[in-house]
């Protein structure tokens, strides 16, 4: 599965990099307006969920969340299966899907929206599965197979074997002081974590079914994950591989499309093909929970060395909220592992079957953007939880299923 890689003038220095509200982008919609339904064919956010984007049948659009609106689209471009944004930068990966003769599945596209063309392109003998951006890397995931390279000069930094991941599943953390990646491991239901700034390698043996989702915290200490059974999410401390806490979505099987994690890592939201989006406490932080902590750090080694000699302090002692547990839990240890599990804290219910992913907006707000065309914003009460309140409703985009 060698890659091989064209650029035109080299990718640019992300110092480089404009923002939406700087650069002449185009035409704005902000009614949502679409002369004929279009096929959505991919939804994700981006780093700091500040926006999603989609990708269509004829091309691709980027959204803004708060408020809600569209930044811009690119239109009659031919379908595009994965757009991957760089946080709200003019820089977007672009690889191609459906009913796209310019731009197959095997190739990525580095797209410099302000100019209008492409600044580089990495071609592969495979499908590719996912791209993850970093300021300072580029990660492209295959089916067996992850590439990461330099940003600025496209250079090939490492290559990674993993299990067979027709998922695409990598996560990235996203501050320059720690470098850290998360993806499939080689046997199942385990995950490999790669902190690139301490030339370490560890393996998580998370599930005993296959990783079906995961996500790691702005810093990559913590990691979440769920297994194709979709009843446990587990919380992982990246450095030592040590579970620091595991809640339960549900009794029945379900498919797992998404974990969020809250940016000051108090909350988790978790959404499945069950139409419920799950809210969760957290009883884990990470010491010096703002990122001050990190400045305060003189190397990705001091980072390593404060997180195992204090791994007590990546438990909180309490927590205001905490999700609710089984009448029969101080039976732990004589009745089932059920019977002692951690339920959600909070809820909120959605079309079944329809493909929803879930962030986190501010002021205890959850964002849901749906397969569908739909855009949810939700409130919840973050000492009594329960069921969480709709504030805001849109269809952003008609959508048309082809029939299979």
């Amino acid at each position: 599965m060698n890659s091989t890689l064209s650029t035109s003038q080299g990718i640019l220095p992300t110092t480089r990099i404009g923002t939406f509200e700087s650069g002449p982008y185009g035409q704005t919609e902000p009614e949502f307006s679409d002369n004929e339904e279009t096929e959505l064919l991919s939804v994700s956010w981006n780093q700091d969920y500040s926006c999603f984007s989609t990708g269509t049948s004829c091309g691709f659009r980027i959204y803004n969340c708060d408020p809600l609106k569209e930044s811009f689209r690119r239109d009659r471009t031919g379908g595009f299966g994965i757009v991957e944004m760089l946080f709200r930068s003019n820089i977007l990966a672009l690889v191609g899907g459906k009913f796209n003769s310019q731009y197959p599945p095997n190739k990525v596209i580095i797209w410099d929206d302000h100019q209008s063309r492409c600044i580089g392109e990495f071609s592969f003998r495979s499908k590719v599965r996912a791209v993850k951006l970093r300021r300072d890397r580029i990660v492209v995931v295959l089916e067996h197979k992850i590439y990461v390279y330099n940003f600025t000069d496209s250079k090939l930094l490492h290559q990674i074997e993993t299990l067979s991941n027709p998922r695409g599943l990598c996560c990235l953390s996203h501050i320059l002081n720690t470098s850290v990646l998360a993806c499939l491991g080689l046997r199942r239901g385990q995950v490999r974590v790669e902190h690139f700034g301490l030339s370490m390698t560890r393996f998580i043996d998370a599930h005993d079914s296959q990783i079906a989702t995961l996500t790691l915290t702005m810093d990559g200490l913590l990691l979440a994950t769920a297994s194709t059974k979709g009843t446990l999410i587990r919380i992982f401390n990246t450095m030592d591989g040590t579970r620091l806490q595991e809640v339960r979505r549900g009794v029945d099987k379900a498919e797992i499309y998404s974990i969020a994690l809250s940016p000051n890592v108090q909350w988790m939201a978790v959404s499945s093909d069950k139409g419920t989006v799950h809210l969760f406490s957290l009883r884990v932080r990470v010491v010096g929970e703002d990122s001050s902590w990190f400045s305060a750090a003189q190397s990705p080694a001091m980072v390593y060395q404060c997180s195992l000699s204090s791994l007590d302090a990546l438990i909180s002692p309490s927590t205001s909220s905490a999700n609710p547990g089984s009448s029969l839990s101080f039976l732990k240890g004589v009745l089932p592992k059920y019977f002692s599990s951690e339920w959600s804290f909070a809820q909120f219910h959605l079309p079944e079957y329809t493909q929803f992913i879930a962030a986190f907006g501010s002021q205890n707000t959850v964002i849901i953007v749906g397969l569908d065309g739909s855009f949810y914003r939700c409130s919840f009460d973050p000492v009594n939880g329960g069921e969480m309140l709709q504030q805001e409703y849109v269809r952003f985009l008609k959508t048309y299923r082809r029939p299979k």
